[in-house]
């Protein structure tokens, strides 16, 4: 890993939530990166709510939060967000912090290997009934300075101990040859690629990954389709159509407003 992505993939309208808040990305401690996209930290002072979308990668989140209103900073707790399925709306208004640990796909099982990651897929936990130790709140969200916030996620992480996995790796890869190759576009061709049964492939997914094979493909398509719907005001949807996979246009157009709950037209460029 070369350091944090810096595409703006899967956040519906990212110069309008840049606006708003102050965001960014870090990389995590290089024993950890194995295993982590990347840390994410947020933090905001707005002067009316603002809801921000996000079409979710495949991947497990732990999130340290706190919002705020007036003089009250509010109380900081931690959650494990396993993947969201639909589209993820969250409202933010008055002071806040956030500080995220986000999972490659295949990555989270490592610190949590006792139960398949599909056991988290949809829903937000407590962090404390995923891991022990509990996760300590005030210690990641408290620092004014950024790198002790960065560096309490780390100590954290490295507390938990992660296990190391071939099957983990096996996921992960597999994952990232879905994000990188668009020529990958079949559950059977995946696969045939790994020379595993699509039965056994849906397995390893769903312990791993925590979402089946079909739906991560189409979930980086539709991230790819938003992205070029943002920044490109003349695109060829029949011709992304087909890029993407897609028997035709209207397919893509279907999919890409039921999981983002708009056409791909109200995103045109301002």
């Amino acid at each position: 890993m070369a350091g944090p992505r810096r595409d703006t993939r899967g956040i519906v309208d990212a110069p309008e939530l840049f606006a708003q808040v102050r965001f960014r990305r870090r990389e995590p401690a290089p024993v950890l990166r194995p295993y982590l996209e990347h840390y994410w930290l947020i933090d905001w002072d707005l002067p009316k709510p603002y809801a921000s979308h996000l079409v979710p990668h495949p991947s497990v989140n732990l999130v340290f939060q706190r919002y705020g209103t007036g003089e009250d900073p509010g109380a900081g707790f931690a959650e494990v967000s396993g993947i969201g399925l639909e589209l993820f709306t969250q409202k933010l208004e008055g002071r806040g912090r956030v500080c995220g640990v986000q999972f490659r796909p295949g990555g989270f099982r490592p610190f949590a290997p006792d139960r398949p990651v599909s056991q988290w897929t949809g829903r937000r936990l407590p962090a404390d009934e995923v891991f022990a130790p509990p996760a300590p709140p005030s210690a990641v969200l408290d620092p004014a300075d950024e790198d002790a916030r960065v560096a309490a996620l780390d100590a954290y992480l490295l507390a938990l101990g992660p296990e190391p996995d071939p099957q983990a790796e096996r996921a992960m890869a597999l994952v990232d040859l879905v994000r990188t190759d668009r020529t990958v576009r079949r559950v059977d061709e995946l696969a045939r690629i790994e020379g595993l049964s699509s039965r056994s492939l849906q397995r390893l997914f769903a312990a791993y990954v925590g979402a089946g094979p079909k739906w991560v493909i189409l979930r980086y398509r539709i991230h790819e389709a938003l992205e070029r719907a943002e920044s490109d005001p003349e695109v060829d949807w029949a011709a992304l159509a087909a890029e993407l996979g897609y028997s035709d246009q209207a397919h893509l157009i279907r999919d890409f407003t039921a999981t983002v709950g708009v056409p791909p037209t109200a995103f045109a460029p301002r």
